[in-house]
């Protein structure tokens, strides 16, 4: 008697992701680090532009405030590395259609942070508590390629989803 086993049938693969969006994906990661260290520098006691007294009174620090700024910038660095899984062959998590859903909702939603983000630079209240032009200037830099992330991220899942379309699974 002969038992005939199958072994499930693999996944198509899908087509690698091009270089420009493994790139795209790569400077993400990289354009939530210098906000991210900014944040380690105000948290640590380095003077970043804000006198002690706002440092106390409106972010609480030393304090809570502390694990406050720091969590954020952790936070923010692993959801800068969240469009390295669209690139990589490694590791994916989720079903190709999920995590291309997932995808196109982190890009919106990146999109109405970074739009509120510039309503939240430019009020007048944002910008009294610098002690200078100079940190204003330096703040302006360090949170500047934040700016870039949604242009780059909405471009790396469209390039996840047209690969997956392109093989049947998404």
């Amino acid at each position: 008697m002969y038992v005939m086993t199958t072994a499930p049938a693999p996944l198509p693969v899908s087509a690698p992701a091009p270089v420009w969006a493994r790139r795209a994906a790569h400077a993400i990661a990289l354009c939530a680090v210098p906000s991210g260290l900014w944040r380690i520098a105000m948290a640590s006691g380095v003077y970043v532009g804000y006198s002690d007294q706002v440092l106390r009174d409106v972010f609480d620090i030393p304090g809570w405030g502390i694990a406050y700024v720091v969590g954020l910038s952790v936070l923010a660095e692993l959801a800068a590395l969240f469009p390295l899984l669209l690139v990589s062959d490694r590791w994916r998590p989720l079903r190709p259609r999920a995590l291309a859903a997932l995808a196109w909702t982190a890009s919106g939603v990146l999109v109405l942070v970074a739009l509120w983000q510039l309503v939240v630079a430019f009020t007048v209240e944002s910008q009294t508590y610098m002690s200078s032009g100079t940190a204003q200037t330096v703040w302006g830099f360090v949170f500047a390629p934040l700016f870039a992330i949604p242009a780059l991220m909405t471009a790396v899942t469209w390039s996840y989803a047209k690969r997956h379309r392109a093989r049947g699974q998404a």
